[in-house]
C-alpha cells in the first residue's frame, strides 16, 4: 500500500519554515518567517499553540523539554516546552543563525551563522563554548554525529566540512556544492543528515542525488538517485531505524529509499510543487512530517506498510523484518511514551510480529524489550528471563557491519538496563570568577567590580588584557600582552590577579601585578604543580588566594609569599575577598532536580584567624545555580542566583542569609536580566548592567550602570503597616556593618549609626501609633520592645495624651524593666572596666612604674567624704603626679564633653573642668582642693524625663566620695550615655572611670590634695571596713586584692541597720567639726543622707525581679500620667 498523502495546511506566512516532532512524537512543532513557534496535536488541529520567539525563526529543535530557534536577531533562544516560557539565549552571532540542532542526548546544540562561524554550545552552561572556524561564506546547514564526536557542517562556499568536536580540527572537507553569497541565494539549503545510533554514513543531498561517505575512511560509499528527480534536491533525513532515507527537492518531490538494497521505495509530490524545507520523521511511528518554502505544512502516513508491500519497487523480506524492529526497537526513553500515545497501532503490530513465523529472531527481537511485551500480552516473568538467557549471549559479541546487527544488538542492550523513575542529578556548576562573561566569547570583561574593569581581547588582530580603574587616582589604566592565555582574573586596590590553565608544556601560572609595592619588582609569578589547575582566585587586604582541580585552597602575601594552604570540602564554584573576609563557594554534594547543592566557607585572615562560617549549605532559589558572590562595600558577604535574587549575610539573625532584592521584579522582558556589578549598604544600592534578552552585557559599547532599590520580601507591603515594617528591618539588616567594624576596630561614622537608630525608632513610633488608632494595645508593646529606652518615654507619653491609660501602665512597667536591663549590662561592663582602671590610674606605660598595692593605699589615704557611703559610690582616679584626671558624667551633654578630651592642669593644683560657680552656703576652698557643685545646675529642664527618681536629690549641693564598685545607672542616666560613641582603647586609658549615683544627679569626684592639710575625714564605711577586715578575711581566705576585700566589705556594710550606718557615719565625723561652719555641713550632709537613704530604697524597688508586680505603684502612676503634668 502506497504511502498517503494528508492536504496539506496553511502554518505560517510564506518563507522558510521548519518542522520537527517532539520527544515522543505526540506532536508536530514547526517554526516560520512570522516569528512563531507552532505546536499541532496532529494536521487537523485547528487551534495550534503559537510562541513568539522573535522577528523571523529560521530553525527549530526540540529535545528534553527544550525548544531551541534561530532567531532574526542574531541568537539562539530556548524555551520551555510545551509552556513556550523564554529560557535564556545560549548564544548570539553578528548576523542571522540559519540552522541549529541538538546532539544525541539532547545536552549540546549545534548552530550555524551567516558570520561563517559554527558554535557548539552546552545547553545547561551556555558559557560551555566551541566555535570552529574554517567556512569562507555563510553556514547552511549541521548535523551531529550520533557518538558525538563528528559534526558535519554545509556552507555557501561549496564546502561539506566534518569537524572533530574535541580539538576543533577538520579532518575532511568537500567541495561538493554550487558558490554563492548568501543563503537566500543558495541553489540548495542542503540539510545533511548522519545515519541514526551508529553513525557510520553520512547523507549529503547534491545536486540530483544523496551521496553517502563513510565514517572514519571519509569515502563515498555510494549515491542515491531516481530517474524521477528533475530538480536539486533540498533536504534529507533518516528513519529512527537507519535503514531509511527520504529527501527532499526545490520542486517539491518527496523521495524514500531502502539504504540497504539502494532501492526507491515512496514518490510524493507536492501537490503545489513547492520546494521542500523541512523534513522530519516520526520517532516511532511510519509518517513524515514536512514543511514547504511557502509555509504549509504537509503530513506522509503509513510510509511503509507493514505487510511488506512498497509501492513502485520490490522489497525483499530483510526489509520487512528490518522495519518491523523500527517499532519494537525504539530507543527506551520512548518505551512509555510509545505505549501511552500509540496504544492501538502497537498493539496490533507486535501481535503481528509474534504471531509471524517467518523467522526466530523476530520472536527474540519482538521479545528483546521484556517490558513492552509483558504490557501487551501478558507473559509471566519466567518467559521474559527465558527470552533474555537466549539472546543473553549476543552482548559479548562484536558489532556487525550491516546495518540489521546493529538494530538487532539494540533491543538486547536497553534489556538490560534498569528502569527507573525518581529523581535525577543535576550536572554540577562549573567554576566562575564574580563580575565576568563567559570565556568563549573573544571580547569578554574577565572582573567587573567597584574597583575596575579588566577586559579581554583574543582575535586574530591582538591577545590582550586591558586594566582600567573606576578612579584613575588609584592607578593609571594598564595594557597587558596576554601570552599565556589568562582566562580568570581579580582587581583590588592594591594589585591585579590573574591565572591560566596549564597546557601540554607550561603548567598553570599565578601572575600577580602588586600595583601599590614600593619596590622596582611590581610582579610575580607561581607555578602549580603538575596536574593541578587553578580554577578561582580572588584578593584581598594584603593577601591573595587560589582554589585548586586539587582541591586545594592557596593563600598568598600580596607580595609573593606563600602562605597556608587547606583543603576544600568540594569543588569550588566561586570565590571572593574582601579586607581580611574570605568567603568559598563549592560543591557540598549533588543536587537532584535541576538544584545545586552548595556549600560557603567565611574566613577571617587577619591576626587572629577564625572561621565564620563552617561549610554551611548556600541556599538557592529551586532550580538555579550561583551567578555572582561577593562583598558589599561595606564589608558583607552577599551573593545573587541566576533567578535574580540577591541575599546578604545577616550577622544580627546568627549568620543567616536574607533575600534583600529580587532584580527579576525590574526586568520588563522574561528574557531580560540584571548583571550583578556591585552592592552598597549605605547608602542602600544594587549597582548593575541591565542586559536585554540576555545574561550578560558585550563589552562593546560600553554598558551603563544601574542603580536598583533593595526591597525584602515582606508580606503585605502595599499596606502602610506592611511598608514600614519593611522599612524598619531593612535598616536594621543594612546597619549590622556598623556592629561588625566596630567589634573588629574599624572607623566609621559615628553619625550614620545615630541616624539609623533615629530613623529606627521613628518607624517604631509611626508603627506603634498605626497600632494605636486600630486598638491593637498589645502589638503596641510588642512593638515598644524594640524600641530604645528615649522611645519607649515617648511612647508612654502618646499612650497618655491618647488617653490610653492601660497601655500607658503597661508601656511605663516595660520602661522600668529595660532601665533594670540597662543598668545591670551597664554595671557589668563598668565594672570590669573599673578594676582595669583602678590598677592602671596614674602610671605611665612604662613597665617598671606598676605598684599596684601602692596605689590602692594610696586612694584610700587621699579620698575624703562629704556624705553617706551607702547614698552614692564614685571611686577617684588619681594621677601620678596629682593631675586633673577626667571624669565621665551621667548627664549626656557631660559626657560629650568628657569625650572630647577636655583636660585642665595646672602645675600648683587641679581645677574641675566642669565646676560651676557654687552657692553661698559652701566654704571657701583652695584651687587644690576644690570641690565642684553639682552638675544638676548647668543642666537644662529637657533632662528632666519621665522619671520620678530624680527628684529626692534636687537639694543636694555637695558631692559625694563613692567606694570602689559601680553602681547601675538610673533610666534616664543610662539612655542618655547609651548612645554615645564609644572610645577607642587609646582613649579610654587616658579616662578616669565615671560612676553613675542611683539617682539622676550627678556628683563630681574629689580631689586628691598635693597637701596634707586638708586631708578630709575617713567615712563611716572606711572605719567600719578597717575594724571589720580581719573577720572579711577570715571568711574568705582567698581574697588577695583590696577590691575583693571592698566589694565584700560594701556588702555586708549595706546589711546593716539605716541606725547602725548612721552611727558609723557620726563616729567618722565626731572630732572633726570644730567651727560652725563644719557643723553647718555635717547637718546638710545628715539631711542628704535621710533623703538619699529613701532614694535608694526606691532604687532597691526597681531592681527587684521582672515579675514582681506592684513595682513602687506610685512610680508608674507619675510616669503614666507624665504627659499631663508636663503640659
Amino acid at each position: 500500500m502506497p504511502a498517503t498523502q494528508k492536504p496539506m495546511r496553511y502554518g505560517h506566512t510564506e518563507g522558510h519554515t521548519d518542522v520537527c516532532f517532539d520527544d515522543s512524537g505526540s506532536c508536530i512543532v514547526t517554526s516560520g518567517s512570522d516569528g512563531d513557534v507552532r505546536i499541532w496535536e496532529d494536521l487537523d488541529d485547528d487551534d495550534p499553540k503559537s510562541i513568539n520567539v522573535g522577528e523571523k525563526a529560521y530553525s527549530c529543535a526540540l529535545k528534553n523539554g527544550k525548544l531551541v530557534t534561530a532567531v532574526s536577531n542574531n541568537t539562539i533562544q530556548v524555551h520551555t516546552f510545551p509552556e513556550g516560557v523564554p529560557d535564556g539565549i545560549l548564544t548570539r552571532f553578528t548576523t542571522n543563525a540559519n540552522h541549529v540542532v541538538f546532539n544525541g542526548d539532547g545536552t549540546k546544540i549545534a548552530a550555524g551563522s551567516s558570520d561563517f562561524l559554527v558554535k557548539i554550545v552546552d545547553v545547561m552552561d551556555c558559557s560551555q563554548q566551541k566555535t570552529f572556524r574554517g567556512h569562507d561564506a555563510p553556514v547552511l546547514s549541521l548535523s551531529f554525529d550520533p557518538k558525538d564526536i563528528f559534526l558535519a557542517s554545509a556552507s555557501c562556499d561549496g564546502s561539506v566540512k566534518v569537524w572533530q568536536i574535541s580539538d576543533q580540527t577538520c579532518p575532511v572537507s568537500w567541495p561538493l556544492l554550487q558558490k554563492c553569497n548568501d543563503v537566500v541565494n543558495a541553489k540548495s539549503i542542503c540539510r545533511l543528515a548522519w545515519q541514526p545510533k551508529s553513525g557510520k554514513l553520512l547523507a549529503v543531498p547534491v545536486e540530483k542525488s544523496v551521496k553517502l561517505y563513510r565514517r572514519e575512511t571519509w569515502s563515498n560509499q555510494f549515491d542515491l538517485s531516481d530517474d524521477f528527480i528533475s530538480q536539486t534536491l533540498n533536504i534529507v533525513t533518516w528513519s529512527p531505524c537507519g535503514q531509511y532515507l527520504a529527501a527532499g527537492s526545490i520542486n517539491g518531490l518527496i523521495i524514500i529509499w531502502n539504504v540497504e538494497t539502494k532501492n526507491c521505495i515512496e514518490r510524493v509530490k507536492h501537490e503545489k510543487g513547492y520546494a521542500i524545507c523541512g523534513l522530519s520523521w516520526h520517532p516511532t511511528c511510519a509518517q513524515i512530517a514536512y514543511t514547504d518554502a511557502e509555509g504549509n505544512l504537509g503530513l506522509l502516513e503509513n510510509v511503509c506498510d507493514p505487510n511488506g508491500k512498497m509501492s513502485n519497487s520490490k522489497v525483499s523480506s530483510r526489509v520487512e523484518k528490518d522495519y518491523k524492529d523500527l517499532f519494537d526497537g525504539d530507543d527506551t526513553s520512548n518505551v512509555s511514551d510509545c505505549l501511552k500515545d500509540n496504544a492501538v497501532k502497537t498493539h496490533s503490530f507486535s501481535k503481528g510480529i509474534v504471531n509471524d513465523e517467518e523467522d526466530d529472531d523476530d520472536l527474540m527481537l519482538a521479545s528483546g524489550r521484556p517490558r513492552q511485551r509483558s504490557h501487551i500480552l501478558e507473559d509471566d516473568e519466567n518467559s521474559v528471563d527465558v527470552t533474555m538467557l537466549k539472546i543473553g549471549s549476543s552482548l559479548f559479541k562484536e558489532e556487525e557491519d550491516d546495518q540489521g546487527g546493529s538494530i538487532h544488538n539494540l533491543p538486547v542492550v536497553a534489556s538490560q538496563r534498569p528502569f527507573y523513575d525518581g529523581p535525577m542529578p543535576t550536572p554540577r556548576q562549573k567554576p566562575f570568577q564574580s563580575g565576568s562573561t563567559p570565556v568563549h566569547l573573544t571580547h569578554r570583561f574577565m572582573v567587573w567590580n567597584s574597583v575596575g574593569i579588566i577586559r579581554c581581547y583574543n582575535d586574530e588582530q591582538d591577545n590582550a588584557i586591558d586594566v582600567e580603574f573606576h578612579d584613575t587616582s588609584i592607578h593609571h589604566a594598564t595594557h597587558l600582552l596576554n601570552t599565556f592565555n589568562y582566562t580568570v582574573a581579580d582587581l583590588s586596590r592594591e594589585a591585579v590577579l590573574l591565572a591560566c590553565e596549564s597546557t601540554d608544556e607550561l603548567a598553570s601560572k599565578l601572575h600577580c601585578l602588586h600595583l601599590s609595592s614600593w619596590d622596582s619588582s611590581k610582579e610575580w609569578i607561581v607555578d602549580m604543580p603538575p596536574n593541578e589547575d587553578i580554577e578561582a582566585i580572588c584578593l584581598g587586604q594584603g593577601w591573595a588566594a587560589a582554589a585548586t582541580t586539587s582541591l586545594l585552597l592557596r593563600l598568598f602575601t600580596i607580595g609573593g609569599v606563600q602562605k597556608e594552604v587547606f583543603s576544600l570540602p568540594g569543588p569550588v564554584v566561586s570565590m571572593a575577598g574582601h579586607g581580611e573576609q574570605l568567603v568559598i563557594v563549592y560543591h557540598r554534594g549533588t543536587g537532584f532536580d535541576g538544584d545545586q547543592c552548595l556549600g560557603v566557607q567565611l574566613l577571617e585572615l587577619g591576626k587572629k584567624k577564625k572561621q565564620i562560617l563552617h561549610g554551611d549549605p548556600l541556599p538557592l532559589t529551586r532550580k538555579s545555580y550561583l551567578v555572582w558572590v561577593g562583598f558589599s562595600a561595606e564589608g558583607t558577604p552577599c551573593y545573587v542566583d541566576s533567578e535574580g535574587i540577591v541575599r546578604m549575610l545577616n550577622r544580627g539573625l546568627g549568620h543567616t542569609w536574607t533575600p534583600v532584592c529580587n532584580t527579576r521584579e525590574h526586568c520588563k522582558g522574561k528574557s531580560d536580566h540584571y548583571w550583578v556589578v556591585g552592592i552598597h549598604e549605605n547608602p542602600q544600592q544594587l549597582r548593575c548592567i541591565p542586559c536585554k534578552g540576555s545574561r550578560f552585557p558585550p563589552t562593546l559599547p560600553r554598558p551603563a550602570v544601574a542603580v536598583l532599590s533593595f526591597k525584602l520580601p515582606y508580606c503585605q507591603t502595599a499596606t502602610e503597616k506592611g511598608q514600614m515594617e519593611e522599612q524598619y528591618w531593612r535598616s536594621v539588616i543594612f546597619h549590622n556593618h556598623l556592629d561588625y567594624l566596630a567589634k573588629n576596630g574599624y572607623e566609621y561614622e559615628e553619625s550614620t549609626k545615630n541616624q539609623a537608630t533615629k530613623e529606627q525608632q521613628e518607624l517604631l513610633l509611626k508603627m506603634l501609633a498605626l497600632s494605636c488608632k486600630l486598638e491593637r494595645e498589645f502589638r503596641c508593646v510588642e512593638l515598644a520592645g524594640l524600641m530604645t529606652q528615649n522611645a519607649v518615654n515617648l511612647a508612654i507619653k502618646y499612650a497618655s495624651r491618647s488617653r490610653r491609660l492601660i497601655l500607658a501602665q503597661r508601656l511605663s512597667e516595660l520602661a522600668a524593666e529595660k532601665a533594670a536591663e540597662l543598668a545591670a549590662t551597664q554595671a557589668e561592663e563598668e565594672e570590669e572596666e573599673d578594676f582595669r582602671k583602678k590598677l592602671n590610674a596614674g602610671y605611665s606605660n612604662t613597665s617598671t612604674e606598676w605598684s599596684q598595692p601602692r596605689l590602692r593605699n594610696q586612694v584610700e589615704e587621699d579620698t575624703e567624704d562629704n556624705g553617706e557611703a551607702d547614698n552614692t559610690e564614685e571611686r577617684p582616679e588619681i594621677h601620678k603626679h596629682g593631675e586633673s584626671p577626667f571624669f565621665k558624667s551621667a548627664d549626656s551633654s557631660d559626657m560629650l564633653a568628657l569625650k572630647s578630651g577636655a583636660v585642665i592642669s595646672s602645675s600648683q593644683g587641679r581645677i574641675n573642668p566642669f565646676k560651676v560657680s557654687g552657692s553661698s552656703k559652701e566654704p571657701a576652698i583652695s584651687v587644690n582642693s576644690g570641690h565642684s557643685t553639682n552638675i544638676l545646675d548647668s543642666m537644662n529642664k529637657s533632662s528632666k524625663k519621665s522619671t520620678a527618681f530624680n527628684r529626692a536629690t534636687d537639694d543636694e549641693k555637695s558631692p559625694v566620695i563613692k567606694p570602689l564598685i559601680p553602681k547601675p545607672k538610673s533610666k534616664q542616666a543610662s539612655a542618655a550615655s547609651f548612645f554615645q560613641k564609644r572610645t577607642s582603647q587609646a582613649d579610654r586609658t587616658e579616662e578616669v572611670k565615671e560612676e553613675n549615683p542611683k539617682n539622676s544627679s550627678s556628683e563630681t569626684p574629689a580631689v586628691c590634695p598635693q597637701n596634707t592639710e586638708n586631708q578630709r575625714p575617713k567615712t563611716g564605711f572606711q572605719m567600719w571596713l578597717e575594724e571589720n577586715r580581719s573577720h572579711i578575711l577570715s571568711d574568705n581566705p582567698d581574697f588577695s586584692d583590696e577590691a575583693d576585700i571592698i566589694k565584700e566589705g560594701m556588702v555586708r556594710f549595706k546589711v546593716l541597720s539605716t541606725e547602725e550606718r548612721k552611727a558609723w557615719a557620726a563616729k567618722a565625723k565626731g572630732g572633726t567639726a570644730s567651727d560652725g561652719a563644719e557643723e553647718k555641713k555635717r547637718k546638710r550632709v545628715v539631711d542628704e543622707s535621710q533623703e538619699t537613704e529613701n532614694q535608694e530604697e526606691k532604687m532597691k524597688n526597681l531592681n527587684l525581679p521582672k515579675k514582681q508586680k506592684p513595682l513602687d505603684l506610685s512610680t508608674n502612676q507619675k510616669l503614666s500620667a507624665f504627659a499631663f503634668k508636663q503640659e
